[in-house]
């Protein structure tokens, strides 16, 4: 077997493949490409598995070809989906693709002079000067209706099974745009494979059928997994059906690792094959040693860790750490100092605030502190709570003698007041 597929298949990461792929694969270095629509300015957690795809196939010697769909996002994908998509305008599609480009060179090796370097191209380079007689009279007439008629994701559109009756013609034309990005690829790159996500099936095919054609080619096409949760329900959205964003500033790098920490141990297990690139035999002790003790969770925690890494770096996965540690309870003063006011605000996002003069809550005596700030009733509360223990700053304990001083602001700004164990309230010195 291929050493590339061999990997897929132990990694669960193989669905389908057309005859003679593995041949190919095995007979030279190789050519393949992955399509990447820009339907925003950033891409999410749902896209790790096709960037993910094209590591793997860049670390078994091969050449991957990222295309970002600068023609083809004006249209929108049918495959999968119940409604048609809201067409973008040129100007907000153009700054998408530009954020994709600069997000997928962080992923896969683009530098270096090795033959298999990884290449980025946008499909409205070669699309947008093509008008549409051409397209109808050089390509339409190689496919036939029939042909295009047969494809999974047209017929659910056509059957109503989806919910909404019927395709657009634009819709309808999608898979021989995508038939076409094959077949200029294989043409002017000499790309031989295209792979994509189960539901990529019917226009990839149609890639491979259009070069067989019109090219007189051989061209193969390979698919993955879509994933989903053990429970079948979709993967990568918050339960409030927010996407995780690989884009720091749409989703946070402590929002992203506690995504990955909080899996179930069925999913950590596949998971841990899917998203990380740790070698088999690593991955097999580590299940091993979490089935051993499961209340560790020592499989969420690497998978968190090698995901957070992969697309955040290190320094942001130390930070995802500390902001973890601080919300269970096993935090230190330092780790306080450490955190930055996103983070901060992150962890305790709901909790009430208040704004009060930096120099009224440096060096004033807890108990006015708690009182004026609000967090508190009156002075003889705060005073009660004090001597009873229940009070800390900072999550750490205090008692009536303590006053806050600049050492103590987080990034220079916050306090962080606590009554028992959840009762939170935060101070912003301004």
């Amino acid at each position: 077997m291929n050493a590339f597929i061999e990997e897929l298949k132990w990694r669960g990461l193989f669905s389908d493949m057309t005859p003679g792929t593995e041949d190919q694969l095995n007979k030279e270095m190789t050519k393949a490409y992955i399509g990447f629509d820009p339907t925003a300015d950033s891409l999410h957690i749902g896209s790790l598995i096709q960037i993910k795809i094209l590591a793997h196939f860049q670390q078994h010697g091969h050449q991957p070809i990222a295309l970002v769909g600068g023609a083809t996002g004006m249209i929108g994908d049918p495959s999968g989906k119940s409604a048609e998509r809201n067409l973008l305008s040129e100007e907000t599609l153009l700054y998408y693709v530009d954020c994709l480009k600069n997000q997928l060179s962080r992923f896969l090796k683009f530098d270096g002079n090795g033959d298999n370097k990884a290449i980025l191209v946008n499909n409205y380079d070669w699309m947008k000067n093509f008008t549409f007689l051409d397209f109808a009279k050089n390509i339409g007439k190689h496919i036939t209706v029939n042909y295009m008629m047969a494809k999974d994701s047209v017929k659910k559109r056509f059957s109503g099974d989806s919910g909404v009756d019927g395709m657009s013609f634009t819709e309808f034309t999608y898979q021989l745009l995508q038939g076409y990005d094959y077949l200029h690829l294989y043409q002017n790159e000499g790309v031989k494979l295209q792979m994509g996500g189960s539901d990529q099936w019917g226009n990839i095919t149609t890639g491979t059928e259009l070069i067989r054609r019109k090219a007189q080619g051989e061209a193969y096409a390979l698919t993955v997994p879509l994933i989903t949760k053990a429970d079948g329900s979709k993967f990568g959205k918050s339960e409030s059906g927010e996407n995780y964003w690989l884009d720091a500033k749409k989703t946070s790098p402590y929002k992203f690792y506690q995504f990955w920490l909080n899996a179930t141990d069925s999913d950590a297990e596949r998971f841990i094959k899917f998203y990380t690139f740790l070698p088999k035999e690593e991955i097999e002790a580590l299940i091993d040693e979490h089935n051993g003790n499961p209340g560790e969770r020592k499989l969420q925690k690497k998978l968190a860790e090698e995901v957070t890494v992969w697309v955040h770096g290190e320094k942001e996965y130390e930070k995802a750490l500390t902001a973890t540690k601080i919300l269970f309870g096993r935090s230190t003063a330092e780790d306080f100092a450490n955190l930055d006011e996103d983070t901060f605000l992150e962890i305790f996002d709901g909790v009430p605030q208040t704004e009060i003069s930096k120099t009224e809550v440096l060096g004033q005596n807890i108990v006015d502190l708690l009182s004026n700030s609000g967090f508190l009733n009156s002075k003889s509360e705060a005073t009660r709570e004090l001597k009873g223990n229940a009070i800390s700053v900072n999550k750490t304990k205090v008692d009536d003698q303590y006053s806050a001083s600049e050492n103590n602001l987080i990034d220079g700004k916050f306090l962080l007041l606590q009554k028992g164990k959840k009762n939170y309230f935060i101070v912003k010195a301004i």
